[in-house]
């Protein structure tokens, strides 16, 4: 079930991640949307490294604070499950990190609270196997800072 190919398998030692760091666990409300199915808004309609689409509902936003700046990122929901769904980029992408950005998965905790665990982070199966199909973060998920905490490039 891995997504490395027979021959990364061999040489594979496994993956790297930045040490845990608690700045980058943030425990807050998520500003949520409330849309109507029928809103073109609903949908959040994301590329794919193939060229294709794939959709998600927008769920809302999550403010956070890191370093004394305000920051907003976009949540989304799969929908086919209760997971809630964030994919980004910061400014490791490219050098510490795998370029195409990274994923973090969250529940849906009471009162429509959320943690944020940026030491979750994780890569796409695509960042192994280009034969994955995976979502591109959008631009609203761009954060202009560098998040070191999470998976790193393994390679």
């Amino acid at each position: 079930r891995s997504p490395l190919t027979p021959a990364e398998k061999k040489s594979f030692n496994g993956l790297k991640y930045y040490p845990f760091d608690s700045r980058y666990v943030f425990s807050s409300q998520i500003e949520r949307y409330i849309l109507h199915i029928n809103n073109p808004k609903y949908y959040a309609t994301f590329l794919t490294n193939k060229g294709t689409n794939k959709r998600y509902i927008r769920y809302g936003k999550f403010p956070f604070d890191l370093n004394d700046k305000d920051y907003s990122i976009e949540v989304y929901k799969s929908i086919l499950s209760d997971m809630l769904f964030i994919p980004f980029k910061d400014m490791t992408n490219g050098k510490e990190t795998y370029e195409g950005g990274r994923y973090i998965d969250a529940e849906i905790l009471p009162g429509y609270k959320m943690v944020l665990d940026f030491n979750m982070a994780y890569y796409p199966s695509c960042a192994y196997n280009e034969k994955f199909i995976c979502a591109l973060p959008p631009k609203e998920n761009m954060l202009e800072i560098a998040i070191k905490a999470g998976e790193k490039t393994f390679k």
